[in-house]
C-alpha cells in the first residue's frame, strides 16, 4: 500500500473516532440533581425550571432569585406566557446537536419558556422607551415565571389596548416566525397564491392572516377538525391532509410555507410555479439527522431548480414585534389560543404541546 493511501486511511479513521466521541458526548444525559430550590422571599420568585434533559417530568416550580434591572434593562412581571415547539426542544435536548448551545449532559440555563406579556415593573436609569406601568410583550428565556428582565432594544414591545395578555403572549416566537417566513422570505405581494402547510398551528395561524394581510391569496393545509377554524381566520380555500394531497393536486403557488416538512422538497417544487419561492420552517421530529433532513435537502437542491428554496430560523426583533402589534390593534391579526393552563401545569401545557394537535397556541397563565 502506497504511503499516501496509508494516510487517507488514518485520516478518516481519526475522522470516525472524532464523531463518534461527539455523538457520545452530545447524546450523554446526566441525572437529575436533587438539590432543594431556595425557600420563598420577597428576593426570590416562582418559576418553571429544568435542571436535567427528559421529558415533562423533570420539570419543577422552583423559588430563584430575582434580578433588579439592569441600566439597560427592563423588569417585566409576567402574567401570561406562551408554549413553542422551542420549549420542549431544549427540554430534552433534542436534537443533540444543539447542546452545543444549550448544554452538554444538563441546560446551562434552567429557566424555561420564551414568550411573555405582562406589566413592566421596574426600569433601569437608562431605559427610556418604557415606563413603570407599561403592558409589554415579547421574547426572554425564564418567560414560565413571574418575572424576567429584557433588554430596552431587545425583543420587547408595547402591547395594544386591545388586545389581553393571553393573546400578545400567544405572539412572540410564532408570530416573528410567521411575519419573517411571509414577509421577508416569502416575499408575498398582493396577489400571490400562498399555501401555508400546517396552517392551524401556532406559526401556521399567524402566517394565514400575515399573508392575507399582504393581500395574497390563501390555502391553507390542515385536518378535518381544524377546517373552519382556518377559514374563520381568513383563508380562502383550506385542503384536508386526511383527504387530499396538495402536491398532488393541479393547482399551482406563488409561495410555499411548510411548517411541516411532512412532503419531499422535490414534491412542493411540483406544484410551485417557475418563480416560486418555497420556505421550510417545520421539520421531522428526531435525536440525530431526521430534523436536519429537510433544511439539508432544500440547500442542495436550490442550485437545479428555477424556484427560490429557503430554509429558515426566525430572529425575535423589536421592529417585528412593533408590527405585530399595529396589526393586532388594526384588527388585522387575532391570535388563536387552544388552551390555558396555570404555571404550576407547565408540564401538561409541554406535554400537550408536544401531542402536535394544538389549534394555534397554548397559554400558561401567571396569577
Amino acid at each position: 500500500m502506497k504511503r499516501r493511501y496509508k494516510i487517507l486511511r488514518i485520516f478518516l479513521v481519526v475522522v470516525a473516532l472524532a464523531v463518534s466521541g461527539l455523538a457520545v458526548v452530545l447524546s450523554y444525559t446526566s441525572p437529575c440533581p436533587s438539590e432543594a430550590s431556595e425557600s420563598g422571599s420577597e428576593r426570590t420568585y416562582s418559576a418553571a425550571v429544568s435542571r436535567c434533559y427528559g421529558s415533562p417530568d423533570v420539570i419543577e416550580i422552583a423559588n430563584v432569585p430575582k434580578a433588579e434591572p439592569g441600566d439597560d434593562e427592563v423588569l417585566v412581571r409576567v402574567k401570561a406566557a406562551s408554549v413553542n415547539p422551542l420549549d420542549y426542544h431544549y427540554m430534552r435536548g433534542s436534537p443533540y446537536i444543539m447542546r452545543l448551545e444549550a448544554g452538554i449532559g444538563s441546560p446551562a440555563d434552567e429557566r424555561m419558556g420564551v414568550d411573555f406579556a405582562g406589566v413592566v415593573e421596574a426600569v433601569g436609569s437608562g431605559v427610556s422607551k418604557f415606563k413603570v406601568g407599561d403592558e409589554v410583550f415579547g421574547g426572554r428565556s425564564g418567560a414560565f415565571g413571574e418575572y424576567v428582565t429584557v433588554r430596552e432594544s431587545r425583543a420587547i414591545a408595547h402591547m395594544p389596548a386591545n388586545v389581553s395578555f393571553p393573546e400578545a403572549a400567544a405572539v412572540g416566537i410564532a408570530g416573528v416566525t410567521a411575519l419573517q417566513a411571509v414577509r421577508d422570505v416569502g416575499k408575498v405581494t398582493p396577489g400571490d397564491r400562498v399555501l401555508i402547510n400546517g396552517a392551524s398551528g401556532g406559526v401556521g395561524t399567524f402566517a394565514v392572516q400575515i399573508a392575507k394581510f399582504l393581500g395574497a391569496e390563501v390555502t391553507g393545509i390542515c385536518s378535518t377538525r381544524n377546517v373552519d377554524m382556518v377559514r374563520t381566520i381568513g383563508a380562502d380555500h383550506v385542503i384536508d391532509y386526511t383527504q387530499d394531497n396538495y402536491t398532488e393536486r393541479d393547482e399551482r403557488y406563488d409561495v410555499i410555507v411548510d411548517n411541516v416538512g411532512n412532503h419531499p422538497v422535490t414534491a412542493n417544487t411540483g406544484v410551485l410555479e417557475d418563480d416560486g419561492r418555497f420556505v421550510l420552517v417545520g421539520g421531522e421530529k428526531g435525536d440525530w439527522i431526521a430534523p436536519l433532513k429537510g433544511p439539508i435537502k432544500t440547500i442542495l437542491l436550490a442550485p437545479f431548480v428555477d424556484q427560490k428554496m429557503s430554509s429558515m430560523l426566525a430572529q425575535l426583533r423589536q421592529e417585528d414585534l412593533e408590527f405585530l402589534a399595529r396589526l393586532m390593534e388594526s384588527g388585522d391579526l387575532d391570535p388563536v389560543i387552544d388552551q390555558e393552563f396555570p404555571l404550576d401545569a407547565v408540564a401538561e401545557a409541554i406535554r400537550y404541546s408536544e401531542t402536535g394537535r394544538a389549534r394555534g397556541k397554548i397559554i400558561v397563565t401567571i396569577d
